[in-house]
């Protein structure tokens, strides 16, 4: 029982720093990486060098590639918006349609999923959350769809970082590990716009005269992510798709158009020629055209690329493997190249971007302080074997329900970190350590706790404090030079200002979230045993 406790305690610690204390996540994750350094050396018997060592190496996988390609993702938008591109990529989407229920599709469900697929981090909430008030949109409704919306992309966020994080941490393939999670979030793709809808229109009824389109939109992630994972691997899996999405939902609205004019809206906007639109989005093209060439779907361009690399043996314990360093063909260091050429072509000078980047890298250094201490907290867990302790723990709580449970394990790591790829980083061993004490000669349940625990992970990030201060701080601003614009009166005014408190978003979205969580356990628990049934009849 005491090991289990101390186990247990860094994340008991999380939980109280970050939902009771309210402490900043820098600080929070520190001392849970001291705490599990000074755990496993004492209680666990550890050699201190071995995890120091083991430490090093949580540093190492935490800055190449998970710390490279979210400053190189949140550069590119920044880089965007300083050269003013985004403002013609809002204006081009906003000037779809006139019907409020097929753009806040475009905007919630498909630009936050492209938002999600490039930048992550938060952006794919916060900014069309902002564009939908922009353009005369109720701010709580604008949050609520927004942050149900990102429930499903969010393990494919920042090119897939959170699922190849983890893939990289437990030694799974990322193909197979795609695959699983996009088979898993099948469902819940497809489901996820007719909430956007609801929300956005009040219920359920809004779905009528929008109904094929909301159906379309939701089969185009489901289907393509499905695709791309099984094909390529997940990077490219929610960016791609997202492209379709917005491309089904321009072509629904033009196709079978709607008059219903309660859900009518005005907004003002200029057309956009084809050469500003297509000027404005180059470094998302960039971004899509160089991961595609240097992906394994080009093996003339990826193998000689991958092959630029440098393995430096860090970890000294038992199982030792070298850290590979992939310096060039790296989402990162592509989506750099992308950003760069496209900032030029938009007339940023090199000067100019190289600010743009300081200010970046300036603005997220307390995320990278987090992020480095979450990867070295989860490594010394695992080194040192309290992963697999609260694993057993938890089998031995729950048994054969386990996989019924797992959900609500990925959700509460991203409801306590406010992010997919610290998540999966926390809590993607203790499934794989799960997953062997549940059954050891079941050989995809690993893979499946796994992909269950990533998906579940955007589940919790709709219902995380951090996602909702995020939204809470985009949307603000928008509001206010809405209700300054716009004349709205000072009693309205504080009445949608009040509507977008923390505590109000937080309850709205409850229901949200536990509808999700609950079919993700269904979906966890039923899928496992019809791939177990499978494996049975193949190989008896």
């Amino acid at each position: 029982m005491l090991t289990t406790f101390l186990a247990l305690l860094p994340i008991l610690w999380l939980i109280v720093a970050l939902a009771i204390l309210k402490m900043p996540a820098w600080k929070a994750c520190s001392i849970a990486a001291i705490g599990s350094f000074i755990i496993a050396i004492t209680h666990f018997e550890k050699a201190a060098g071995i995890m120091f060592s083991g430490a090093l190496e949580g540093v190492a996988l935490a800055v190449w590639p998970i710390l490279l390609v979210i400053t190189a993702a949140i550069f590119t938008y920044n880089l965007v918006v300083h050269t003013k591109a985004m403002d013609t990529i809002k204006m081009m989407l906003s000037s779809v349609t006139s019907d409020m229920r097929i753009l806040a599709l475009l905007l919630a469900w498909g630009f936050g999923a492209f938002m999600e697929g490039m930048a992550g981090f938060g952006t794919a909430v916060a900014i069309p959350a902002a564009m939908m008030v922009a353009v005369g949109f109720d701010p709580l409704k604008s949050i609520l769809a927004c942050l149900v919306a990102n429930s499903v992309p969010t393990t494919f966020g920042s090119i897939a970082i959170p699922t190849t994080t983890l893939a990289s941490l437990t030694n799974l393939d990322p193909i197979h590990l795609g695959t699983f999670i996009s088979s898993q979030l099948f469902i819940l793709n497809v489901i996820a716009p007719f909430f956007v809808v609801g929300i956005i229109g009040g219920g359920f009824k809004a779905l009528k005269g929008v109904f094929t389109i909301t159906l379309l939109s939701g089969l185009a992630l489901a289907v393509p992510e499905l695709l791309i994972n099984v094909a390529a691997g997940p990077e490219l899996s929610v960016m791609a798709s997202s492209v379709i999405i917005m491309g089904v939902i321009i072509l629904g609205a033009k196709f079978l158009p709607t008059n219903d004019p309660q859900y009518q809206f005005e907004a003002t906007t200029h057309k956009v020629t084809g050469k500003e639109g297509f000027i404005a989005a180059l470094p998302f093209i960039l971004i899509v055209i160089l991961l595609i060439l240097t992906s394994k779907l080009v093996p003339a361009i990826n193998t000689p690329l991958a092959s630029i690399k440098t393995a430096v043996p860090i970890y000294q314990g038992e199982g030792a493997k070298p850290y590979t360093f992939v310096w060039v063909a790296t989402p990162g260091i592509m989506i750099f190249i992308a950003a760069f050429i496209g900032g030029a072509v938009q007339k940023s000078g090199f000067g100019e971007m190289l600010s743009v980047l300081g200010k970046t890298i300036s603005n997220l250094k307390f995320t990278y302080l987090t992020i480095i201490t979450v990867v070295v907290t989860a490594k010394l867990m695992t080194y040192s074997g309290m992963t697999a302790d609260i694993a057993s723990a938890l089998v031995s709580a729950t048994g054969s329900l386990y996989p019924a449970f797992a959900p609500l394990v990925g959700a509460l790591g991203a409801f306590l970190t406010g992010s997919g790829t610290n998540a999966n980083v926390l809590f993607g061993p203790l499934q794989l350590a799960a997953a062997h004490d549940l059954n050891p000669n079941y050989a995809d349940l690993p893979l499946w706790l796994a992909a269950i625990n990533s998906g579940a992970a955007g589940i919790g990030k709709m219902f995380s404090p951090q996602s909702i201060a995020i939204a809470i701080g985009a949307v603000a601003p928008a509001l206010d030079a809405y209700i300054e614009s716009n004349k709205v009166d000072s009693a309205k005014a504080n009445q949608l200002r009040e509507s977008i408190k923390a505590n109000v978003i937080m309850v709205s979205v409850l229901k949200y979230f536990l509808i999700f969580i609950i079919a993700n356990g269904v979906i966890s628990y039923f899928g496992h045993n019809f791939i177990e049934h499978i494996q049975l009849l193949l190989f008896k």
